[in-house]
């Protein structure tokens, strides 16, 4: 059996609609070590790893390994039927042909249930090679969310360049360019607000 409860939907939401226009079909690959997901987008440009460990959520069981294959769009359409501050549980069997994700509001009395259909997806796991990066930079997801979508409003393809003062996010299409300037800030009253280069 699997089970993952997080006694908040938001993290596990904001990380799927982050991710759901980019990749159709993903597996979720289910074990002791936590939630893993490797997938590359459409055009096979960008490889998305994810790891969400057990300690990212208040109670984790894997009793054996287990390949969940999802449709994104599906996934995120029963995710927005639960509120960001609502307990959420994924489940399903050791077997299984579903996934169950139940939301509940300690504070309404409410429980809602669903299960979204697993597909059987033929993927393999590539090995990401040690790198060596340029530049490193931290900022709140939802802020680059908004950056790219904004300027996907211009063009399907946004260009990052960053140097030591600042991350420049750009974009030029039919309609016209943009550019969103980025800079270093420390919000001292909210930590995980500032951006650091």
């Amino acid at each position: 059996m699997f089970e993952a409860k997080a006694n908040e939907a938001a993290g596990f939401k904001q990380i799927i609609e982050a991710i759901r226009d980019m990749i159709t079909d993903c597996n979720f690959d289910c074990s002791n070590s936590g939630i893993a997901l490797q997938a590359l987008d459409k055009s096979h440009i960008v490889l998305i790893s994810l790891l969400l460990g057990p300690e990212g959520f208040n109670d984790y069981r894997c009793d054996h390994a287990v390949t969940l294959g999802v449709n994104m769009a599906s996934l995120a359409t029963i995710l927005r039927c639960g509120s960001n501050q609502d307990q959420m549980t994924l489940r399903c069997d050791d077997q299984p042909d579903s996934l169950g994700l139940t939301f509940e509001d300690v504070k309404h009395d409410r429980i809602s249930e669903f299960s979204i259909k697993l597909m059987e997806i033929d993927q393999e796991y590539l090995s990401i090679p040690e790198t060596e990066y340029t530049a490193s930079i931290t900022m709140p997801s939802a802020d680059l969310q908004k950056y790219l979508r904004d300027l996907r409003q211009l063009s399907e393809s946004v260009s990052i360049t960053a140097n030591k003062d600042e991350v420049i996010f750009a974009a030029a299409g039919d309609v016209g360019d943009g550019a969103v300037h980025v800079r270093q800030y420390t919000d001292s009253e909210n930590p995980d607000k500032s951006v650091s280069i």
